[in-house]
This record gives structure tokens, C-alpha cells and sequence, in this order.
């Protein structure tokens, strides 16, 4: 993508073709629309399901509707690693037209499934969509002119924020008028139209990482990733208890950990532990799943308690649709934009992202504490999801401009898989936490009979569930602030490594 001066010209005509190489140009913005459009994509990807999936179990007769969306994450989170190493031996343009292919045909399956079964198999090849992610940034650092390189990086990742506002309203034309199947569908169009985009506008990286691709590493992890996952997300619904529980968790935990031995032993294991454990990579990772976990709860939160109608005198809930929920939506989304590009604004112009990753920790914080305490007012709510939006944003976005700085380009891929793992165990561990609690403590005294089997909880229980959110960015801001003040890159072997 880096458009380079030929040699022999004068002086002054190198500096100025140097300079041009370092612009804007249609192409590189096509790009980055095409490589924004596929993380919209992945963002809105739960959102639709989770609004078609009544429609889907009545269809297809099942009480495992919880499989549709694990299946999803599931599969992300146990792929990414052995994906992101993939992409640093091939190459990151590969790998990300890879995990487009296989999502839109996952989406395809899923469209025409004659059965629940197929349909849950179609959704779990979706999962490759969450890969995306750090693939996207990851291409970006290798591929854009340097200068344009943190503010493209910030505007891919905190730009998912946007399509939240529009799509309950996509998504409810798309059931009413074509059923849930056409939901499916979108994702099958939109999908093959962007992969075209994208290899039609975005160069493959020159960087490759010479090793040998520790396959039994990749099992382990994967593996291990994915019993956690299961554990964590059914332990509500199977009891944390149960032999099936227990099982998972344990088998998980102990996966992870053989992972972790055999990666010690050897010479090229799948992820190098030594960047791992390096401070500026440590403290980034359990940055980046704080800062996503408070994402994860909050907006799980916020439409339970909105959509809450107000005659149960539970001291809270507006009693709105889903349509009706967009006003609360729409801050959200518009700060989450807006964190990102001064972020991207900011670090461009040499602001180190430290700093910008513990003002988002503060406004995330700031946001779900004033949510705990004042929620019975649509404006003052929709100012505190303005904060906590605008928060997510400044997160999502120093993420990886913080492992830009820490990781060479070599290497780049593969770490960020291990960061994108917490990004996507961390919002499923922390709401299955907070339900805990509510569960366990605060439900509402109603009769199921009243509520036809709805669970409702009381208001010190919204109070205590915001404040956990409000801990988790608290946390975010502590690892914000370990990080070192200057962040020196990764040292690497040089005979690992080779530039085509």
C-alpha cells in the first residue's frame, strides 16, 4: 500500500514523492472502508442473532438457543492463536480473505439449514469473523504509510461503535419483511462483497516470521480456550456445581496449563512467552479484556434496564422497545467513534497511547459509577452511556496503537491473537459474574406468574451490577498505569525473521 519514490530523481523530487506516498489517497480510503465494514460486520453479528433468535427456536423447536451465540465466540476464541501465527508465516492480506471466505460460507450454511444442528455448524464457521479483528490492525501497521498508520488503526477498531445505532433497525425490517433467515443472508452478501473489496484495494504485507508451526501448541490452547469458555457460559444455566461444569472448567484450566508447559520447552512454541510476559504486552492484554469486559456488561445492562417498563415500580425502566432503545444507543456509539479518532489523532501526532488508554479507563469508570447511582432519567442515562462510550472508544483504540509500539511487525499477529483472546473471554466472563450476583441476591420479589417467567431484578441490584462494570474499568486503568512510561519493542532473533 506504501507507495515509494523510484531512485534517480533529484533530491527535492524524492522528498516530494516520500511525502506523497505518506498521504490519503482513494485507494488507501477504500481500504480502510472495506477493512471498517467487515469489524461492522463482526459488532452487529451478535446484536442480529440475539434479535432473531426467537424466531429461530420457535422454528426450529430447540431449547438450545444459548449454542447459536456460543457457537460464535467459541470458535474465534480457540482459532485465533493458531490464526494469528498463521498470519505472521504467510502473511496477514491472506489469512484475513481466509477467515472472510470461511465466515461467509459459515453464513451460507446457516441460511439454508435444514436443521438446528447445521445451523449452530454454520454459526460456529462465523466465528472466524472475530479474528478479524486483530488481523485488520495488525495488516494496517504493515501495509499504510507510517503516518497514516494510528489514526486508520483507530478508526477500524473503534469504529464498530457506529453500526450499533442502525442496526435494531436493519435487523427488525429484515425478520418482519424476510424472516430470520434473511438475516443470514446479509451476512453472505455483505461478506463476499467486502473480501472482493478488500483484495482488490489492500496490499499483502511484506513481513514474514521464518518458524515451524507448533501444531500440538495450537490444539492445547485452543482447546483449553474453548472448555473455559463453554464452563463459564452454561455454569449459570447448568449449575457451578454440576459434573458438566466442573468438567469443562477443570479440562479447560488444565489445557491452557499443558499449553504453557510445552510452549516453555520449546524453541518456537505458538505464541513466545518471553514477549507474553514482558510488561508492556502483560499489562496491555489485561487492558484490553478490562476495557471490553466493561463493554460487554454495559451493554447488556443498560437495554435490560431501559427496556424495563416503568409500572413495575421498580424504580427504574423506561418501558421501551427495542426500537425505542436507540436514543440510548446512539451515545454510545457516537462517543465510541469519537474516543477513536482522538486517539488516532492524538497518537499521530506523537502522544504516547498510555496516557489516552487511563482517560478512557476514567471515562468508562466515571460513566457506569454516575449509571449505578442515577438511572431514573433518560437524559442524565444517556450522557453516562455517552461517557462510557466515548471510554470504549479511547480503549478499543490504543489497544493496538500500545502493541504497535511493543511488538515488532514479525510477531505482530500472533501476539495481538493472544490480546484478542482476552477481548473476547473477559466480556463473557464478566456478565456471567454480574447475573451471578443478581441471581443469587437480588431478584425481584414478583411471581413468575405476573412476569410469564421474565426475571426482574430490584434497583440496589442495577446499582451493584453497574458498579462491578465500574471496577472492571477501574481495573483497566491499573493496568494502564503499569505500563511502562516509554515502551521499548520487543527484541526478536533476527535469523527468525525475513522481509519479501
Amino acid at each position: 500500500m506504501v507507495e515509494t519514490a523510484q531512485s534517480g530523481g533529484s533530491p527535492g523530487s524524492t522528498r516530494a514523492a516520500d511525502a506523497a506516498g505518506q498521504r490519503w489517497t482513494p485507494r488507501l480510503i477504500l481500504s480502510l472502508a472495506s477493512i471498517v465494514l467487515v469489524l461492522e460486520m463482526l459488532a452487529i453479528s451478535y446484536m442480529m442473532i440475539s434479535m432473531a433468535l426467537p424466531s429461530i427456536v420457535v422454528h426450529y423447536r430447540t431449547t438450545q438457543g444459548a449454542w447459536l451465540l456460543s457457537a460464535f465466540l467459541l470458535v474465534g476464541a480457540m482459532t485465533a492463536p493458531l490464526i494469528g501465527k498463521l498470519a505472521d508465516l504467510y502473511g496477514k492480506r491472506k489469512l484475513l480473505l481466509a477467515c472472510i471466505a470461511v465466515a461467509a460460507i459459515g453464513s451460507l450454511v446457516s441460511a439454508v439449514a435444514g436443521s438446528y444442528a447445521v445451523l449452530i455448524a454454520g454459526r460456529a464457521l462465523t466465528g472466524f469473523l472475530v479474528p478479524c479483528l486483530f488481523l485488520s490492525y495488525s495488516l494496517i501497521r504493515d501495509v499504510f504509510p507510517a503516518k497514516t498508520v494510528a489514526l486508520a488503526v483507530s478508526i477500524a477498531t473503534s469504529g464498530m461503535g457506529l453500526i450499533a445505532i442502525p442496526a435494531p433497525f436493519i435487523t427488525g425490517w429484515l425478520i418482519d419483511h424476510h424472516g430470520f433467515r434473511s438475516i443470514f443472508w446479509f451476512f453472505v452478501i455483505g461478506l463476499a462483497v467486502l473480501g472482493v473489496m478488500i483484495a482488490a484495494t489492500t496490499d499483502e504485507s511484506p513481513v514474514r516470521l521464518r518458524s515451524r508451526l507448533d501444531f500440538v501448541g495450537a490444539v492445547l490452547l485452543g482447546a483449553g480456550i474453548a472448555g473455559i469458555l463453554v464452563g463459564v457460559s452454561f455454569g449459570p444455566t447448568w449449575g457451578w456445581k454440576a459434573d458438566s461444569t466442573l468438567s469443562y472448567l477443570l479440562g479447560g484450566i488444565t489445557l491452557v496449563i499443558a499449553w504453557l508447559v510445552t510452549a516453555g520447552m520449546l524453541e518456537q512454541p505458538l505464541i513466545d512467552l518471553k514477549v507474553l510476559r514482558t510488561r508492556s504486552v502483560a499489562f496491555t492484554a489485561a487492558a484490553a479484556g478490562c476495557i471490553y469486559g466493561v463493554s460487554g456488561l454495559y451493554t447488556v445492562l443498560l437495554p435490560m434496564l431501559a427496556m424495563t417498563p416503568a409500572i413495575m415500580g421498580l424504580g427504574y425502566g423506561f418501558g421501551v422497545t427495542a426500537e425505542g432503545f436507540a436514543i440510548f444507543q446512539a451515545p454510545i456509539g457516537a462517543a465510541t467513534v469519537a474516543g477513536g479518532l482522538v486517539v488516532g489523532v492524538l497518537v499521530g501526532r506523537k502522544v504516547r497511547p498510555r496516557p489516552l488508554l487511563a482517560i478512557g479507563a476514567v471515562s468508562a469508570a466515571l460513566g457506569c459509577g454516575l449509571t449505578a447511582f442515577s438511572h431514573d432519567s433518560k437524559v442524565p442515562l444517556m450522557v453516562f452511556a455517552g461517557l462510557v462510550g466515548l471510554g470504549m472508544g479511547m480503549g478499543y483504540a490504543a489497544v493496538p496503537n500500545l502493541l504497535i509500539e511493543a511488538v515488532p511487525p514479525q510477531l505482530q499477529a500472533s501476539t495481538a491473537s493472544i490480546v484478542g483472546v482476552f477481548q473476547s473471554v473477559f466480556p463473557a466472563v464478566l456478565p456471567v459474574i454480574a447475573f451471578t450476583v443478581l441471581n443469587n441476591s437480588y431478584a425481584a420479589p414478583i411471581p413468575p406468574a405476573m412476569t410469564q417467567g421474565v426475571v426482574f431484578y430490584t434497583d440496589k441490584g442495577f446499582q451493584v451490577a453497574f458498579l462491578i462494570a465500574a471496577a472492571a474499568a477501574l481495573a483497566c486503568l491499573l493496568a494502564a498505569l503499569a505500563l511502562p512510561r516509554r515502551i521499548e519493542q520487543v527484541q526478536f532473533a533476527p535469523e527468525t525473521v525475513s522481509a519479501n
